[in-house]
């Protein structure tokens, strides 16, 4: 039965296979097989599942039919025992069978198991057989690779054609082609698509450039291709230049003078073009941007800037024109004129220079002016000037301010200036001069202050004037024709006057004055004469000081001259009364006529001194080197003295060294001289005494005082010998005793030390002097038990020799210190000549006091 449905199954499944039925066959209940169909898409690589039923059947075989083929070759079949995999499935991947199901399960799948899968399904086997038959259609599909791009041209010129290709090396079909492009900035668009791996680019721009990357996409998956830029060549453009800072007007750009100015030259191109600069067709700089450091009026004029494209031999250029506004010097300039023969004002605005130029506009109490007829008035002229008429019925305030505002586009603040109009605060002056060589007289005439100035002029006698013109101040006559008595009348006007003013001047001759017209002085003095010209319109010559003796006087050691034009003063030095006494006179002159003046000058002496008397006059030594002088001044409550002069003279030579005693007065007087009195100036008249000193020892002297009032010598006193000086013998006693004294006790110690060494051998001259010894023994017995009557200790001697008659006297004898005696005998015995040698030493100190 298995068998039967078994050989049946494979007729059907010739019949079917041959016959490419479509449709799934199944055999129903009335014993048909049932036929089902079914597709399934499976990737090269991957896995793919094939379904027979959705139940486990009892018997069940899968076959593979390739494509273009009619043969069915089984791949595996299970007949109820497990299933069984034939050699036919290697060839088409690994191939496994699903448990519980007979669904295969296909990994690895290669592109060789793309074709027809049948399995044939047996159900209830033991009753009613059921044949299934699944047609499974598996299309292995090839996904797509990375795709490569590829360009005609990677660097086309702008207005050419190129192509670009995107290159696959697998993929199933049906592949699409996307084409993306990506600008400089990273936008991202799509550029072309379709079904087709090349797209032709006709007409290439500036805006084609930029990265390409192209998209393959099939049912499987989607690549793409590395980007590849495009570099589309161009340019270059007309350039575009931006001035910074930015400033346009009609003729072009402009900059203010000593700002920083910077020229940016921009032109599109690729690649990047090379930029030169030219200014007034001079090159200057090269580089996109050109720098102007404080820029100067001199850099006006065209900037032009070339654009090159060195790959395409290609240029272009702009040309921009750049003023340099700079503004005038300082400030303006205001000024007001009189105009109209000074009935009308004019008010002047003057700023020169700048460019532009600068822009003047008057401001202030114009308010008397109608405003259209200010502003008709306004005039500007190339020169920077602004005028304005202010007619004479306008012309009613004094002191009015005017206010001239300018300003210029270099400035950023405006700037002006300040004019006023008065009148001169005070009345015309009127003077007159002289030329130096006195060929002309000047006669002038002032009005200053005021604003404008004042119009003046001369009307005089005779026609001499000059009426009515300008700059006619000063009047000039010659010398000598001027009209004594007339007066010459000084016409002033000032605009903002109806009315003129005058001044007059009448010549005359000059008039000297003097304070005194007789001066009186003490004699020694200095005296001072003056002599000053009276208040005259006409000017006079140099005033001149003729002296007493009719001398003119010029600066000297004796005279001093301070001189003005109006005054003249004559200083007299060091008057004396028999030269600088007499008549001095002061002359001068002028166009009209001359004068003088006399001064007299009376020099007096001063009042006879005092007497004065010399009270003492003695050599305050007996070297006789110095002298020393008092006097007293008679009626000294009364004055009248200024000092003294002391003299002195040499009288005659006493006999020493420079001659002998027996020397007559002739061969004296010759030695010392004539008798001369010398002089010695004491200025002080308080003092009383004085000291004459450097003298001759062997000379006598004669002095003198006399008192001196100024310059007025009063008489001598008698003169007088200086007498020598007290000897005292006080002193000199005084002395001489002191020092006999002091010699004689040195004289005295010696003998004494003398003696005392040499004792033994003059005893007798020992004992006189110093004593006994007994006495010397009881001087020096202070208590009653020191007294020793005899005895070895008591060291008693004898007196006189042993041949002495009478009985022998024994006195106690003190120790000596210069001598030594010996204590075992019972009598003294005679020193050994040893002891008598023995030295002695003896100091002896003298000292002497002087006061």
């Amino acid at each position: 039965m298995v068998a039967q449905l078994l050989g049946l199954a494979f007729l059907f499944l010739r019949i079917s296979l041959v016959t490419f039925t479509t449709y799934a066959v199944q055999i129903n209940h009335n014993g048909e097989v049932v036929y089902k169909d079914t597709s399934v898409y499976g990737v090269v690589g991957k896995a793919v599942i094939l379904e027979c039923g959705t139940t486990l059947p009892d018997m069940y075989i899968w076959s593979f039919t390739k494509p273009g083929t009619e043969a069915i070759k089984a791949v595996v079949y299970d007949l109820g025992q497990g299933p069984r995999i034939q050699k036919l499935a290697e060839t088409l991947g690994q191939l496994t069978v699903i448990s519980n199901s007979a669904a295969v399960s296909i990994e690895k799948l290669p592109l060789a198991a793309q074709g027809l899968f049948t399995c044939q399904a047996f159900y209830d086997i033991e009753q009613e057989p059921k044949v299934y038959y699944y047609y499974v259609h598996l299309t292995v599909r090839v996904p797509v690779s990375k795709p490569y791009l590829l360009m005609s041209d990677a660097s086309p010129v702008e207005g050419s054609t190129m192509w670009m290709r995107c290159n696959l090396e697998n993929g199933t079909g049906p592949i699409q082609y996307v084409w993306q492009h990506e600008t400089r900035s990273g936008n991202m668009s799509v550029f072309a698509q379709g079904n087709t791996s090349m797209i032709n680019v006709t007409d290439v721009n500036r805006n084609h450039t930029g990265w390409y990357r192209c998209v393959a996409s099939n049912a499987v998956n989607s690549e793409s291709s590395n980007r590849l830029w495009l570099d589309t060549i161009f340019g270059p453009d007309i350039p575009q230049i931006d001035v910074t800072p930015y400033s346009m007007t009609e003729r072009g750009y402009s900059a203010l003078e000593r700002e920083t100015v910077s020229l940016l030259c921009q032109a599109q191109s690729n690649p990047a073009s090379q930029y030169v600069w030219f200014y007034n067709n001079s090159q200057v700089y090269t580089g996109p941007q050109f720098t102007i450091t404080k820029i100067l009026r001199m850099h006006t004029g065209d900037y032009a800037c070339l654009a090159q494209n060195t790959y395409l031999n290609t240029r272009s250029k702009k040309t921009i024109s750049l003023t340099v506004y700079y503004p005038p010097d300082g400030s303006p300039s205001c000024s007001v004129q009189p105009a109209l023969n000074h009935t009308s004002l004019r008010l002047l605005c003057s700023w020169p220079g700048g460019f532009p130029s600068a822009s003047l506009n008057w401001s202030g109490d114009l308010k008397q002016v109608g405003q259209d007829e200010a502003d008709a008035g306004q005039q500007t002229n190339p020169l920077s000037n602004t005028a304005i008429l202010l007619p004479s019925e306008s012309l009613t305030s004094n002191n009015s301010l005017f206010t001239c505002i300018g300003s210029h586009p270099a400035l950023k603040q405006s700037t002006e200036c300040n004019t006023r109009t008065y009148v001169p605060p005070a009345q015309p002056v009127c003077f007159a001069y002289v030329t130096n060589n006195q060929q002309y007289l000047m006669l002038s005439c002032s009005w200053d202050g005021g604003a404008p100035k004042a119009l003046v002029w001369w009307d005089g006698p005779g026609g001499q004037g000059k009426g009515g013109q300008e700059n006619s101040n000063i009047l000039i006559l010659r010398y000598g024709t001027a009209r004594s008595g007339m007066p010459y009348t000084c016409h002033a006007k000032h605009p903002l006057l109806v009315q003129t003013k005058t001044c007059r001047l009448t010549l005359e001759a000059p008039v000297l004055l003097t304070q005194r017209r007789v001066v009186s002085v003490y004699e020694g003095s200095d005296v001072q004469l003056t002599c000053n010209l009276r208040a005259n319109y006409l000017p006079v010559s140099e005033i001149t000081w003729f002296n007493n003796q009719g001398v003119d006087v010029q600066d000297t050691s004796k005279y001093t001259l301070l001189r003005t034009s109006a005054w003249a003063n004559l200083t007299v030095r060091d008057t004396d009364e028999s030269q600088d006494s007499g008549e001095y006179r002061c002359t001068t002159s002028n166009a009209v006529g001359g004068t003088e003046i006399n001064v007299t000058l009376v020099v007096k002496r001063h009042p006879m001194p005092p007497n004065v008397t010399l009270t003492q006059v003695m050599y305050n030594s007996r070297q006789r080197n110095e002298v020393e002088l008092e006097w007293q001044v008679q009626s000294e409550e009364q004055g009248g003295w200024t000092g003294f002069i002391l003299e002195h003279r040499l009288v005659s030579e006493r006999p020493g060294r420079r001659g002998s005693s027996n020397d007559s007065k002739e061969e004296t007087e010759e030695r010392i001289g004539p008798p001369v009195w010398y002089r010695n100036i004491i200025q002080d008249p308080e003092v009383r005494s004085h000291t004459v000193g450097r003298l001759t020892p062997t000379v006598t002297y004669q002095f003198r005082i006399t008192p001196v009032n100024h310059r007025t010598i009063g008489h001598p006193s008698a003169a007088k010998t200086p007498a020598e000086p007290r000897y005292n013998m006080y002193p000199a006693v005084i002395g001489a005793a002191i020092g006999g004294m002091l010699f004689a006790a040195i004289i005295t110690a010696l003998l004494l030390v003398y003696i005392i060494r040499n004792r033994n051998n003059n005893p007798r001259l020992h004992d006189m002097l110093f004593g006994m010894q007994h006495s010397q023994s009881r001087e020096n017995i202070n208590f009653p038990e020191d007294e020793v009557v005899g005895g070895p200790e008591g060291g008693i001697e004898e007196l006189g020799g042993s041949s002495s008659p009478g009985p022998a006297m024994a006195l106690p004898r003190a120790a000596s210190p210069l001598t030594t005696s010996p204590m075992s005998a019972t009598t003294s015995q005679a020193p050994s000549p040893a002891d008598d040698n023995e030295p002695v030493s003896v100091t002896i100190t003298v000292k002497a006091t002087g006061s």
